[in-house]
């Protein structure tokens, strides 16, 4: 599976990089239902930071969004229509975090479960290194930018001075022309 398709499914949800229980069940070929029902059987091996339940708003408001099509790879956005609607109280999804996606494959063990497992945790790993570099890259710019900010200040105070320097000159020069063409007294030409 391409890693750029379980890239798509990973959402982030109070703050933190989640996969829904319905894109996990269909990655991993099995009905949500009976995804979930495993789950919670192995209740003990979810705590709250490896699953919890979106809570209605959470959910209305990633459904109101747009939302990456897990039916559709090559399209980038849907709307609405492609997910789940009957998600409603009891029924609204699982979100597993990265650790919670790994203690999946001690609950399923068919060979299709643990090699969608790995790749769920390489495309995790493949995000977090994406951040770190997209990090790097935002220290790079603020430096530049600060860099850059205090050029602007040492090239207004050379254009302050500047100024000053043709203020002066200028000055200079218009008392040199009223000396020069001031009334003279004593000795006529």
């Amino acid at each position: 599976m391409q890693l750029q398709i379980i890239q798509n499914k990973i959402y982030e949800i109070r703050g933190q990089k989640v996969m829904l229980d319905f894109d996990l069940a269909a990655l991993y070929s099995v009905e949500t239902r009976v995804f979930n029902q495993t789950v919670k059987r192995n209740i003990e091996s979810f705590p709250n930071e490896f699953m919890f339940r979106l809570t209605g708003d959470e959910w209305n408001m990633l459904i109101s969004q747009s939302v990456v099509n897990q039916y559709v790879p090559s399209s980038q956005f849907v709307m609405m229509e492609n997910l789940p609607k009957n998600r409603t109280g009891k029924y609204l999804p699982y979100a597993f975090t990265e650790h919670g996606v790994t203690m999946l494959a001690s609950v399923l063990k068919s060979p299709v479960a643990r090699k969608m497992n790995i790749a769920i945790v390489k495309a995790f790993i493949a995000m977090r290194k994406m951040m770190i570099q997209y990090a790097e890259v935002i220290k790079v710019i603020d430096d530049l930018k600060e860099r850059i900010d205090g050029h602007d200040a040492q090239l207004n105070q050379i254009y302050d001075a500047l100024e000053t320097m043709l203020d002066k000159k200028t000055e200079e020069e218009t008392r040199q022309k009223e000396w020069k063409d001031r009334e003279r007294i004593g000795f006529k030409k």
